[in-house]
């Protein structure tokens, strides 16, 4: 079994992939490794799956529909985990484009060429940002989820949408994964406990949105991964999901909401550093709490994510402080 995995230097991108490897499934990365942030931190990710036996890698973009039909016809996967995206809810604000570009037009790319290659199974990131201005908590997958806050949390909504019609049109079996803040060691460098990290170590004072009561259910990158790879292993099959089609979609979540006055707290232990924190007005898209309902994703895999802010931070704070010293000494 051949699995493609797109975004494979990306930060959950290449946790998958290396997991994969190393239970012996072949797989394609495929990913633009685009300057979003530090191209540097993408090819270092690479660096590690080096030669690893099994493992190619070729480099393009998902909106390219040309590139991408070749892709699926000269890999043929038996399974597809995309994880490609343009993130970040706040960038969407000042480049709305490259969302439209990667998560709609190259997230039809790859239902198309799924379809034409009769991929097995689909999985796909959506996002917690999905349930937008929703009030009750925890988020449940039954949940409706109509009014975004951001054209990022729009973008992933569509995807759900667009996933489904492949589904009940194509009998295309498709799984949606909402993460729910991920982090741990390899990290993206845009995300709020990696920005604390490094500010904090470089003497510099942290930005702090609102008072700092926001709430993030914030998941381990282990336990994300497992649950990618046990969902990987259940195609969705018809009666399974939303109506008759194939289709799934499952919270990737702790359900542990973590105030992020807590998260400095305890990124300050890691690096016996107190924080200079500087308060600013909550961005426009941002949401006050994300709580993750697990109940379905744990009946359906016989797993959930458990490891906790406590557990995960300080391995996350150990990777920083390591590949930030050989960078250094390179």
């Amino acid at each position: 079994m051949t699995i493609l995995v797109t975004g494979a230097a990306g930060f959950i991108g290449f946790h998958v992939t290396r997991r994969l490897l190393e239970r012996g499934e072949p797989v394609i990365g495929f990913d633009n490794l685009n300057p979003y942030y530090d191209v540097a931190l993408k090819e270092a990710r690479l660096a590690q799956l080096g030669d690893a036996a099994g493992f190619q890698f070729r480099r393009g973009d998902v909106a390219d529909r040309e590139a991408m039909t070749r892709l699926f016809a000269e890999a043929q996967p038996t399974a597809v985990v995309h994880l490609a995206a343009q993130a970040g809810v706040r960038y969407s604000l000042q480049n709305p484009h490259a969302y439209v570009d990667a998560n709609l037009v190259g997230f039809v790319n790859i239902l198309e060429g799924c379809r034409q290659a009769n991929v097995g199974h689909l999985l796909y990131a959506s996002s917690s940002s999905v349930y937008g201005a929703n009030t009750k908590v925890p988020f449940a997958v039954d949940d409706r989820a109509d009014h975004p806050l951001s054209l990022y949390a729009a973008t992933k909504k569509a995807n759900e949408l667009l996933a489904h019609s492949y589904s009940h049109l194509w009998g295309l079996p498709t799984t949606g994964l909402r993460f729910f803040t991920v982090y741990g060691p390899w990290g993206r460098p845009d995300m709020a406990y990696f920005l604390f990290t490094k500010a904090m170590l470089e003497g510099r004072p942290i930005d702090v949105y609102g008072d700092g009561r926001l709430r993030r259910d914030f998941t381990y990158i282990d336990d994300a991964v497992e649950c990618v790879l046990r969902l990987l292993d259940q195609p969705a099959a018809p009666g399974a999901g939303r109506g008759a089609a194939p289709y799934r979609v499952y919270n990737i979540g702790s359900d542990q909401p973590v105030e992020i006055c807590h998260v400095i707290e305890v990124i300050e232990a890691c690096l016996g550093v107190e924080a200079e924190k500087r308060y600013l007005p909550v961005p426009p898209g941002d949401v006050e709490a994300t709580w993750a309902e697990v109940e379905e994703l744990a009946r359906a895999i016989g797993f959930r994510p458990t490891t906790s802010i406590e557990q995960g931070l300080p391995r996350f704070v150990a990777w920083y402080r390591t590949y930030h010293s050989d960078l250094h000494s390179r």
